[in-house]
C-alpha cells in the first residue's frame, strides 16, 4: 500500500481564525495556571486494562503529593466500579481540604443525577458537563440542528443547577465543555457557552469553568491560540468564567498548544502525567510544568523525585514512560556523543569555578538534581564517545581529574574496548580498563612498590631507598636525584635499565578530610622517544608520586 500521492484531493487545510491584532504572540507565561489532572478519568479510560480501586487510590495519593488541587476522579455513570471508587474516596476523608475532585458527565439527566449522587457528602466538588458541538458531530453523529445542540446543553445545565440545589452542604462548582471545540465554529461555541451561563448564573466570585477541548488536534498550535483569544474576546461576562484548556496530542503538539493557549488568555490546563490519554494522549502535565520551571516560573507542582512519580504512573497505567520522554525519560540527560560530552563536562566545570547562580550547562536545559536524578548517568560511554565521556565517568566515580593529554592517551584504549565489547561501557568497565592500562592499585604489574624511605644527602640531593618487587621478587634498591621523583627515576634507570624522562607532573586530592587520598599523574618519554604515562594513587601524596613513576616504568616495559 502507498499513501495518496495527491492528499489535497482528500484533505484540506484548517481554516484561519479571523482574529485581528492578536495579542498572544507577544506574551510570555509568567504565572502557573490552575492545573487539573484527568489521569483517573481520561487517562484511565484509554488504557487496555482500566485501573482497579487499589491503583486508582495509589494514583490519587500521588497526584495530591505532587500538588494537584483539582483532580478528575472518574466518570461515575460509566458503571459501578467508577461510582463506588468516587463515593469511597469521598467517604474515606482522604480528600484534602484544599483539593477539589471533579467528575465528568454527558448532558443526560440520568447520568447527571448519578454523577451528583457519587459525590454525596463531598466538601467541595466540580461537576463537568459536556456535549459535542462541531459540524461533524451535529451532521454525522447526532443529526441535529444547532438549536437542538444548544437545547441539549441547556437541559443539562438545568439538571446540574437543580441537583446542586438539593445538596447545599457541598460547595458545588460547574464546568462545561463544548466538546470538539477545536473543530467547531467559534461563534457557535460561544453561543452554546452563553446559553449554559444564562442558566447557571456564574459570578466573578463563583465563576463557571469553560473548558475548550482540542478533542482532536486538527491544526497547528497557533490556530488553537487564535481560537482561545477569539473566544475570550467575544465571550459575554468573561469575568465570570475560568477558561480551561484540554489539548490532545494527535499532531504531536499538545503541550505547545496548551502553552500558546495560556498566552492567549486561558486560566487553567487539564492533562495527564506523561501525556497518557486516548489515541496519542493528552497534554503532558510533567512536560508543561517543567517547561515553566526552566523559564524561572514556579509551576506549583513538585517533581523533585521524578523517578518515584514514574514508578507509580507505570505501575498504575501499565504503560512505560519512554526513554526519550521530556524530563522523565531514562536517557534524556544522557550524552553518548563525544562533542556533547565535552560540552557538558566543561559546563559543569565552569559552574563549579564561577559559582553561577543561573543554570548554564550545554545540552542540559534543567539540572537533573532538581528532579532527584544523580549526575552519574549524564555522560555514558560507547564507541561514539570521546575523551570527555570517560574522563567525566572517572571523575564522578573515582574522583580522578585526568590531565587533557592523559585523556587523549587513554581515549584510544577506551575506544578499543568499546569496539571489542560492542556495547555501552559502564563505570566498572572504564575503571578496569584504566587500572589495566596504567597498572594502578592491585592490577598485576611488573614493578611493585613494597616500601621506601626518602632522605637528604650531604650535597643536598634526595636519596630514595627501598624495596621494589619485580616479577614477584623483592629487591632492595636506591638512587639519587634533585627531588623524590627524580631519585625514583634514577633508581629505575640504574637498577632495571628503564630510561624515563619526566615531562610534566600534576597531582590533586581525592576527597576531603583526614581520609582523603592523593592522585599523581606523570607524563614521561621513554628511551625511544615514545610518550608514557604513569598514575599513582595513595593516602600519602609523596607515595602517590612514587607509584606514578613505577606506573610509567610498567607502561614502558609492557610495550
Amino acid at each position: 500500500m502507498t499513501m495518496l500521492k495527491h492528499p489535497a484531493s482528500k484533505y484540506c487545510a484548517f481554516p484561519q481564525v479571523p482574529l485581528e491584532n492578536r495579542q498572544w504572540p507577544a506574551r510570555t507565561i509568567t504565572t502557573p495556571p490552575r492545573w487539573l489532572s484527568t489521569d483517573l478519568r481520561d487517562g484511565n479510560q484509554s488504557i487496555i486494562d482500566p485501573m482497579d480501586a487499589v491503583k486508582k487510590n495509589r494514583f490519587f495519593d500521588l497526584l495530591v503529593e505532587v500538588g494537584l488541587k483539582e483532580i478528575e476522579v472518574g466518570f461515575p455513570s460509566a458503571g459501578a466500579t467508577e461510582f463506588d471508587f468516587i463515593q469511597g474516596l469521598v467517604r474515606s476523608g482522604r480528600i484534602p481540604d484544599d483539593v477539589m475532585v471533579q467528575v465528568l458527565t454527558q448532558s443526560r439527566e440520568d447520568l447527571i443525577r448519578t454523577s451528583f449522587a457519587s459525590l454525596e457528602g463531598a466538601r467541595a466538588a466540580i461537576v463537568h458537563l459536556y456535549n459535542a458541538v462541531s459540524p461533524a458531530w451535529r451532521d454525522i453523529v447526532f443529526r441535529m440542528s444547532k438549536a437542538e445542540v444548544i437545547e441539549i446543553a441547556r437541559t443539562g445545565a438545568k439538571v446540574m443547577r437543580d441537583e446542586a440545589g438539593k445538596r447545599p452542604g457541598t460547595d458545588w462548582h460547574f464546568q462545561y465543555s463544548p466538546e470538539t471545540f477545536s473543530t467547531a465554529e467559534l461563534d457557535f461555541s460561544i453561543e452554546v457557552c452563553e446559553a449554559v451561563m444564562s442558566i447557571l448564573q456564574p459570578t466573578p466570585e463563583h465563576p463557571i469553568i469553560l473548558n475548550l477541548p482540542a478533542t482532536v488536534e486538527a491544526a497547528t498550535p497557533n490556530i488553537y491560540a487564535d481560537q482561545i483569544e477569539y473566544f475570550i474576546r467575544h465571550l459575554p461576562n468573561r469575568e465570570s468564567a475560568v477558561i480551561s484548556l484540554h489539548t490532545h496530542n494527535d499532531r504531536g503538539t499538545g503541550v505547545a498548544a496548551a502553552e500558546l493557549g495560556l498566552m492567549a488568555g486561558a486560566d487553567r490546563v487539564e492533562g495527564c502525567l506523561f501525556g497518557n490519554g486516548e489515541r496519542t494522549g493528552n497534554c503532558c502535565l510533567v512536560t508543561m510544568a517543567l517547561n515553566m520551571y526552566t523559564q524561572g516560573v514556579d509551576p506549583g507542582l513538585d517533581f523533585s523525585d521524578i523517578d518515584r512519580v514514574i514508578e507509580t504512573v507505570e505501575y498504575c497505567n501499565q504503560i512505560p514512560v519512554h526513554q526519550r520522554h521530556p524530563y522523565g525519560g531514562e536517557l534524556v540527560y544522557t550524552a553518548f556523543s563525544g562533542s556533547h560530552q565535552d560540552a557538558i563536562k566543561k559546563g559543569f566545570e565552569a559552574g563549579a569555578t564561577q559559582n553561577d547562580e543561573i543554570w548554564r550547562v550545554p545540552y542540559l536545559p534543567i539540572d537533573p538534581a532538581d528532579l532527584g536524578r544523580s549526575y552519574e548517568a549524564v555522560i555514558r560511554v560507547n564507541s561514539q564517545s570521546g575523551k570527555g565521556g570517560f574522563a567525566w565517568v572517572l571523575e564522578q566515580d573515582q574522583g580522578l581529574k585526568l590531565p587533557k593529554k592523559l585523556q587523549a592517551d587513554f581515549s584510544r584504549h577506551v575506544q578499543r574496548v568499546a569496539d571489542e565489547l560492542g556495547r555501552e561501557l559502564n563505570a566498572a568497565d572504564i575503571w578496569e580498563t584504566f587500572k589495566r592500562t596504567y597498572h594502578v592499585q592491585t592490577y598485576p604489574k611488573h614493578f611493585q612498590l613494597v616500601e621506601y624511605e626518602e632522605s637528604r644527602a650531604s650535597d643536598g640531593t634526595r636519596v630514595f631507598a627501598g624495596k621494589i618487587e619485580v616479577e614477584g621478587k623483592a629487591q632492595s634498591v636506591s638512587g639519587r636525584g634533585n627531588g623524590l621523583i627524580s631519585s625514583v627515576v634514577g633508581t629505575i634507570r640504574e637498577h632495571f635499565g628503564v630510561d624515563l624522562e619526566v615531562l610534566d607532573y600534576t597531582e590533586h586530592a581525592l576527597g576531603t578530610g583526614t581520609d582523603a587520598r592523593a592522585a599523581a599523574y606523570l607524563e614521561c618519554r621513554d628511551g625511544e622517544g615514545r610518550a608514557v604515562w604513569g598514575v599513582g594513587i595513595d593516602e600519602d601524596v609523596a607515595t602517590a608520586s612514587v607509584r606514578a613513576v613505577l606506573s610509567a616504568a610498567n607502561g614502558a616495559v609492557a610495550r
